[in-house]
Order: C-alpha cells, then structure tokens, then sequence
C-alpha cells in the first residue's frame, strides 16, 4: 500500500511573492491570532467593569491609625505573627462568582506616612474586617492604641500638572524571580554588645528620612496585601529542579507517543534478549555537587516557602510643594532604605523604571511623565491591587521585615506617633487632682488627657525614700 502525499498547495504558497504570502497567511490563519488578543482584551474590560460594580455594593473601607506603646521591644516577629493572622482573610471564588458577579479577593494596605516630619502607621481595610486586623494587633500590641481616620491623601492635589505641588512615585518590584526570598530581619542582627544593640533596625534609616521632611512635604509607603492560597508552594519546586539542572518532564501529546514508541522498543529488545536498554534520565546535580551559592538559594527557597504567603505591591509617593521638593534627598533615601534589603545571590528590591516610576527619556517625555505621575497618583489613593506591575510573592517574614513597628532603642527618630505608656484603673482611695490637658495638633492623632496624679504621687515617694534615709534604725549593726 503507497501513501501519497500531495504538496502542490504548499509549493504554490511558497512560491508566492512575500506580500501575497503573508496575506494569504492571514486570511487562514493570522485573523484567528488577532481574534484572540481582541477577546482576552475584552475579557479583561470587562472583568474590570464588573468588579467594580461589586466593589461599589459590598465593600466599604476604612483607615485606622496605629499608635505603638511607648518603649517598644517587640521584634520584627511581632508583625509577622501579625501578618500570618491576616491569612483568615483568604476566600475562595468560583467561576459564576467571578465572571458573572465580579466577586474577587479582597485587599489590605499596610502604610508608613510622614506629613511635614510627623509619623504615622495606618492599615487599610475592608469594614468587615475590622476586628480580624484589630486582633492582629492588639495580640503582639496589647498596649497599642487604634483609631479610625480620616484619609491623609485628600490633604493634596490628585492631579497634575498643579500649580504649586509636584509628585514623584514608583512601585519597588523583585529583581529576581519571586521564590528567592529578600534579606530578613534575622540577618540584621548580631551577637555583640548590649542586647538593645544587637538588633540594627532597618526601619531606622526610614524613620530618620520621614523626621527630617519639611513643612510642604509628605511621604507616603504602601504595602497593598492580597490573601492567596497554597498553589504557589509547587511553583518553587520548579525554580529548585532548574538550580539542580534537572530537565522538565514533557507532557504533551506528541512526547507521550514518543514515550509510547519507546516502551514499544524497550518490550520488542526484550524479547530477543541480547540487547540491552539502559534509561538516560537526566536526574541532574547531587548535592556535593551543588556550589555554595546554588545550596544557599535552595535552602532560602525551601523556607520561604514553609511561611505563609501574600501577592503585595509596594508603591512609594512624595508629594510637596514645587519651592521645597528635594528629589535627591527623599527619592535617593528611599531607594537606599529598599537597598538595605539586597541579597546579591538571591533577591533585591528595585524601583519599576519601565511602566511606573515618574520618570521618562526620548520621546513625548513632558506627556509621558504627566501620565505617569496621575497614574501612580490614582493608583496610590485606590490602593489598586491590578493597576501597574504585577504583584510579587512576599512571605510573612518578608513582608515583617518590610513594615513592623520600630524598636524604640534603636530608632532615636522624633515625632513618631506613639502610644502612653500601660494603663490601669486608679485605685478608689487616690486623691483627685485637676487635669491638664492640651489637644494635640498632629494629623491622625486624638485629644489625649494627662494627669499630674503620677508626677505627684512619685515626689512623694521620693519624698518617703529620703526621709527613711536620714532616720537610721538604732539597731542597725556597725563595722
């Protein structure tokens, strides 16, 4: 029996002239190519339409300040038990819901904010909520004073160009691929001095640039979170089998029937027995033959993904007036802050040069700036999850490193919004004394009463102390 090929169609394609040949091409075959990225394009208007239809019905948000107590000791490991809480926020969608309804996955916004050198930490959050981010906080802060606000980014145009404020903004994004972790907070620490000294906040160089911002000038960070699932941990086996060279195993249906073909081989050698098959599979390196650094980022993959872990975006605005905006002080401070993150061999943070930075070069450079600066500027306010770059992978222990309350002894920063010491009930028998109080003229912050009870009740005790000192007991022994 003889199979016939015919080629005749195929020889004429080719030997049309190139013009002919790619119009041809699209009229067969290359509509369907174009057909298709209309339809995703549309599909994603779409989906975006929708969900804002069921975020105006269902979501309500609300901006709550917090004030640390005063002489904070808690670790950066405070915040990450507070960011593991957080994953009690993870829902699930199906297809109805998500296409037809708009339901996604709601958002958090963890912020660090200096207006004018004052300084504030704030979380965003759905109404509903409240309490899961209010337990998060009050169980590693008990003594830790929350309060809801009015939002700090109406205080400055939202549009530009304007006349008397400019703006300056990025996204920070992952150099590397998202499964090799940034540097921790644990290797900020060290094994020499004073206890208080051993830990070297990094927040401490933010702090001192968010002090040091004039009148006019304002500072905003945001870590905008998103609760996700499990899938991602099989991803980071992926990056592990390419470090130790190991080949993807093909699933497609023409490498099956060659896998088919060759156990057919394998069965008919067999049979005549004086063939021998040996299997070439590529199991890739050992781990003696792994170098140093490719065994550091398979361990520093494995634990990160043994945490808990959250989609995050981290978008940074300075804001101020055109006389007082100092660009290399501020943009240059901050980039250094997220530089202090930087492990060469496994991951770093960058600002997001190519779609989000307010910067341009070549061609329209004046539109193109306008238009980055609004975007990154609306963004911001929204607290947008899907606008501008993809969001990267942070685990709970990044994201602590990234935003935790600082230590109070190794921050010397002034005006940090914190909290009064702890407080207890005066007992019932404890003279009365008048209050003196005076409203602080903070943002964000509330009237706070202070009492003179504690200064008067200590001079008196001092008063006591000095008295039992100068009467000497007659019975006291003399060497």
């Amino acid at each position: 029996m003889e199979i016939t090929i015919n080629t005749s169609r195929l020889d004429a394609f080719f030997a049309l002239p190139a013009d002919q040949m790619l119009w041809v091409f699209f009229i067969n075959i290359g509509w369907m190519v174009i057909a298709a990225v209309l339809l995703y394009g549309i599909s994603l208007i779409y989906l975006q339409k929708i969900r804002s239809q069921w975020a105006a019905k269902n979501l309500q948000f609300i901006l709550l300040a917090i004030d640390i107590p005063k002489g904070n000791e808690q670790s950066p490991k405070a915040a990450e038990n507070m960011f593991s809480y957080l994953a009690g926020a993870h829902g699930s969608t199906n297809f109805f819901e998500k296409w037809f309804e708009g339901k996604f996955q709601v958002s958090f916004s963890y912020e660090i904010v200096s207006i004018e050198g004052y300084t504030q930490f704030l979380i965003r959050t759905p109404v509903e909520f409240r309490d899961l981010i209010e337990t998060s906080v009050y169980s590693q802060y008990p003594d830790a004073e929350i309060s809801e606000v009015d939002d700090y980014v109406d205080t400055v145009p939202h549009h530009f160009p304007d006349e008397d404020y400019d703006v300056w903004g990025a996204e920070f994004i992952q150099s590397n691929n998202w499964a090799f972790p940034i540097k921790l907070y644990q290797e900020f620490e060290h094994n020499f001095g004073e206890s208080e000294t051993q830990f070297k906040d990094p927040m401490a160089s933010l702090m001192d640039l968010c002090s040091s911002l004039r009148e006019g000038e304002q500072l905003w960070m945001q870590l905008v979170i998103i609760p996700i699932g499990f899938d991602w941990v099989a991803e980071t086996d992926k990056v592990v089998d390419k470090i130790l060279g190991k080949k993807k195993k093909q699933s497609s249906a023409a490498s099956k029937f060659v896998e088919w073909l060759g156990n057919i081989s394998e069965a008919i050698y067999s049979i005549w027995g004086d063939i021998e098959s040996k299997s070439t599979e590529d199991k890739g390196l050992s781990m003696q033959e792994l170098t140093p650094k490719q065994k550091r980022q398979i361990e520093a993959i494995h634990l990160k993904a043994a945490k808990l872990s959250f989609e995050a975006k981290i978008r940074v605005v300075y804001v101020a007036r055109k006389d007082l905006m100092n660009k290399n002080k501020v943009v240059n401070g901050v980039i250094g802050y997220m530089k202090q993150f930087a492990s060469l061999d496994l991951n770093n943070l960058k600002p997001d040069v190519k779609l989000t930075m307010t910067k341009t070069a070549y061609f329209n450079k004046d539109k193109r700036l306008l238009r980055k600066k609004n975007a990154i500027m609306a963004n911001y306010i929204a607290r947008e999850d899907t606008a501008g770059r993809n969001p990267g992978l942070y685990n709970i222990e990044e994201l602590a490193t990234l935003w935790h309350f600082p230590i109070e002894a190794n921050v010397k920063a002034p005006l940090i919004q914190k909290a009064p010491g702890r407080k207890a009930d005066a007992p019932s028998t404890l003279p009365i004394v008048n209050d003196m109080a005076a409203p602080l003229l903070e943002p964000f912050s509330v009237e706070i009463l202070h009492s003179a009870t504690s200064q008067s009740q200590s001079e008196s005790k001092n008063h006591i102390k000095e008295e039992e000192k100068q009467n000497v007991p007659d019975n006291l022994p003399f060497v």
